[in-house]
């Protein structure tokens, strides 16, 4: 089989996706360096525990915002903040896997700008469910966000087996086998809440894309109006 001169071996990954990915790997990488040592200098070994307590999502301050009903700028910036934080290397690499591999495909189905709404909505709402049913301290980590855009991948399956006949009950088979391996590790080894914040993003994710994929919103009336 050959192929034209001029035809990529791989599917380029869309730009947006690739500057998202660039920007969580460079937080991730300053991080990394400065545990090592290999930036600056002494004063920066507590580099990401400085900056998770300055723009990660904080249930403790979430609480006091609701009980006083003030919501200061800086503090409602820790919505969108906290996806670029992550506790370790590791955290930051799997999380970056997910948004490359899931991103791709939503912004080919959808286009960049709903793949942006989806990744922040998801953060914001999988930090309000965070707040408002958990009480552990603090939400880091682009994982909300990547289950957004998985709930994004799902209802794109759904269409699509809906469209050949097939069981539609399959389009979750990932976000379960991801919530099952998360079980099982939670079991071994202890875990937080995190995981609400998780199900509240792949929720939004794939009700966001019922009305951002292409001709979503004429079809959501249609199937209101029961036609």
């Amino acid at each position: 089989m050959t192929h034209p001169h001029n035809e990529a071996p791989v599917n380029p990954l869309p730009p947006v996706v690739v500057a998202l990915f660039l920007v969580l790997l460079g937080v991730e990488a300053v991080f990394s360096l400065s545990e090592m040592g290999l930036v600056g200098g002494r004063d920066a070994v507590g580099l990401r525990i400085d900056y998770i307590q300055r723009f990660g999502f904080s249930g403790q301050l979430f609480d006091w915002m609701l009980e006083n009903n003030t919501w200061p700028v800086e503090h409602l910036l820790r919505f969108f903040s906290y996806p670029f934080l992550h506790g370790s290397f590791y955290q930051a690499a799997f999380a970056m896997v997910f948004v490359l591999a899931m991103g791709k495909v939503v912004v080919e189905a959808m286009g960049a700008i709903p793949f942006v709404v989806i990744f922040f909505a998801s953060a914001a709402v999988g930090a309000v469910a965070f707040g408002l049913l958990s009480n552990s301290p603090w939400l880091i980590g682009a994982y909300p966000s990547a289950f957004g855009l998985i709930g994004g991948f799902s209802y794109l399956l759904w269409l699509r087996l809906g469209a050949v006949g097939a069981p539609q009950l399959r389009a979750f088979s990932l976000i379960g086998m991801l919530m099952g391996i998360q079980l099982v590790f939670g079991l071994l080894f202890g875990t937080d809440d995190s995981w609400i914040a998780e199900i509240a993003g792949f929720v939004t994710g794939f009700a966001l894309s019922m009305v951002l994929i292409p001709g979503g919103w004429a079809r959501l009336l249609a199937k209101l109006r029961g036609q």
